[in-house]
């Protein structure tokens, strides 16, 4: 490292969102620095010892599908593994993993330290380095400065983070780290619009002080599984979950430090997560409840540490262990660390184009809970794409837009630069209206494709997908080709899985869109070989044939107000007959595209409407203009 040359992009901060995007950038041929507040805490995992769940585990998929880490080191540190939503279809099942924190971490700092190109320093960064304009560097604690093309901040809830525990509070991160002060009110003075939030995490737990036998057990799944495309497949043993639930003396246990609540009584002045309540929380919002699951979920064998998850809290140190010994199981329960809310600052992130650089301070980019998100997988997903967009800008290449029907990634960042947020925004399934597209069994094919084109994804890894998608097509060309003949043994096995039987020959094709007839029954009857994963995915897209076609109408739709956008400098406020509310919010966050403006809230239709009308005769206004 030498502190006078220039670097192509400086990521600031080593948490989920720098990891990916220094990597990225680096991966892409850039000169990229990441400076990082503490080298031990790579990666580090302050809340959930956790990577998954609905909408979490395919954001996921889709960083390992373009070339990303994350799933990686998911598969590195997995000690148990679950698949969730399974009886609610294919759109939103996807996997959880629990994690070994130190694991996980250890492979970021390992890919990260033996990536060429990339150069990593720890330290505190005090400044952003603004001329004319844009972004120019950064500068440390310690009095020196480096000089960059591109900047990318990831500073997660560093950013002014304050500690709540009960009524005391203290400046400082997550998990007693050093609270970054300088920085936030150097990003305040660019002029940036900066908010405050909040999020909770629960106490942790010594393993030997709970009683594991009197507890509902969950098991890790006995089929091999991976995150990563690319991953090996293992089942993994030895790690057990357990299950417990709050009662009536844990909620009046709770109650009665109310007057000991900074949530209750008013001390805290953010928002937290709202699909993610803190436990005081949930009993004054859902007083009608008498209990609420709780799950202990051990963080690592070694540590002997156990984090309850649903049980997040900001309560005084004891509220928490008065509370904690009412949970069956828990009655002995040592605290090893207190819960706590964190308030940190973060950006309005209407304030970002869709390639999440600033719109006033140029080759700025955030990534992260800086933006208002909450959770790894948001983070990771955002600095996936900072990083590619900072690579490509140093290159001089348009930017990667992800759209809503391509990625949930796309939807994540369209939510955000269009609406912004006034709480923790959380990925979740039911905010992706194509998700039946967007599964996590293919997210290799809606992206790899992407992350050949821009060089992230690997030539082997590339090869692997070939291979596995020639497979899947040579099968469903089969499956088109045979048909099923109806012997005895073809029914009784079809009568086994609650189907009905055949009495002539049926196209193998139409007996696969049967609901019952999974494909290990259908495997059965075609003595098909191909891998279980595949064939899944082929029993997916025949079952749902008709659904996925009206997803595509819809999608078509869709590309029509995406494709048309507004001229450069386009005045909103010209436009005759908008709405107050419609001019207001149009002028504020400028969207590029219609798409884009139908999605802004309080935008009404006749809006939407007229601007395609003006839209529409700039064009022909400007096609005539031409032609004359």
């Amino acid at each position: 490292m030498k502190i006078e040359e220039k670097y192509d992009v400086i990521v600031v901060g080593g948490g989920h969102a720098g990891c990916e995007a220094a990597l990225s950038a680096a991966r892409m041929g850039s000169r990229v620095l990441m400076l990082n507040l503490y080298l031990d805490n790579t990666a580090m995992m302050p809340c959930n010892p956790s990577i998954g769940g609905p909408a979490k585990g395919h954001l996921v998929r889709e960083i390992d599908a373009l070339g990303g880490e994350m799933a990686k080191a998911a598969d590195k540190a997995t000690h148990h593994l679950r698949w969730l939503n399974t009886s609610k279809g294919p759109a939103v099942r996807t996997l959880r993993a629990q994690c070994d924190p130190v694991k996980y971490g250890n492979h970021y700092r390992t890919a990260i330290l033996t990536c060429l190109g990339l150069e990593v320093h720890q330290a505190m960064v005090t400044d952003l380095l603004t001329e004319k304009g844009r972004v120019v560097g950064v500068k440390i604690r310690t009095g020196q400065t480096f000089l960059s093309k591109t900047v990318i901040i990831t500073t997660g809830t560093y950013l002014a983070a304050k500690i709540h525990i009960g009524l005391t509070s203290h400046k400082s991160g997550p998990l007693g780290m050093v609270s970054s002060s300088g920085l936030a009110r150097s990003i305040r003075k660019t002029g940036l619009t900066v908010g405050r939030l909040r999020t909770d995490t629960t106490p942790r737990v010594l393993a030997d002080s709970i009683n594991w036998e009197i507890l509902d057990r969950q098991e890790s799944i006995n089929e091999p599984e991976s995150f990563s495309h690319f991953g090996e497949k293992r089942v993994h043993e030895g790690i057990i979950c357990g299950l417990t639930r709050t009662n009536k003396e844990t909620h009046e246990v709770i109650k009665k430090y109310f007057d000991r609540s900074p949530l209750i009584q008013g001390t805290l002045d953010s928002e937290g997560p709202r699909y993610c309540p803190s436990i005081d929380d949930k009993i004054i919002k859902f007083p009608e409840k008498d209990t609420h699951p709780i799950f202990l979920e051990p963080i690592n064998p070694e540590g002997r540490e156990v984090y309850l998850q649903n049980f997040s809290t900001s309560m005084c140190l004891e509220a928490q262990l008065e509370s904690v010994r009412t949970l069956r199981g828990c009655e002995s329960a040592h605290i090893l660390r207190p819960g706590y809310a964190i308030e940190y600052d973060f950006v309005d992130p209407t304030q970002l184009y869709p390639w999440l650089e600033t719109k006033t301070i140029a080759n700025l980019f955030l990534a992260g809970q800086i933006n208002g998100t909450s959770g790894y997988e948001e983070a990771g997903s955002q600095g996936l794409m900072a990083g590619i967009n900072a690579a490509l800008r140093v290159k001089d290449l348009e930017p990667l837009v992800l759209r809503r029907d391509q990625a949930y990634i796309g939807v994540l960042i369209d939510d955000l630069v269009t609406k912004g947020t006034s709480e923790p925004y959380r990925m979740l399934t039911s905010r992706c209206e194509y998700r039946l597209l967007l599964r996590h069994d293919n997210a290799d094919t809606r992206l790899s494709p992407v992350g050949k084109e821009i060089g992230l994804l690997q030539e082997n890894e590339w090869k692997i997908l070939q291979k596995r998608w020639r497979h899947i097509e040579e099968e469903t060309q089969m499956i088109k080709n045979i048909k099923i003949s109806p012997t005895e043994k073809i029914n009784e096995i079809l009568r086994g899985a609650a189907s009905s039987p055949l009495s002539e020959g049926l196209p193998a094709a139409e007996l696969l869109k049967r609901p019952e007839i999974s494909w290990g029954v259908f495997s059965e009857i075609t003595s098909s070989t191909i891998e279980k994963e595949l064939g899944e995915r082929i029993s997916v897209s025949a079952k749902y044939e008709g659904y996925i076609d009206r997803q595509m109408r819809q999608v078509n739709k869709f590309h029509r107000m995406e494709i048309l956008k507004f001229p450069e400098g386009f005045d909103f406020s010209a436009v005759s007959g908008l709405s107050a509310e419609g001019e207001q919010k149009l002028s504020k966050f400028m969207p590029r595209t219609l798409g884009q403006a139908s999605r802004i809230s309080g935008i009404p239709p006749t809006d939407i409407q007229l601007l395609w009308v003006a839209v529409e005769n700039k064009r022909r206004s400007k096609d005539e203009t031409t032609d004359d």
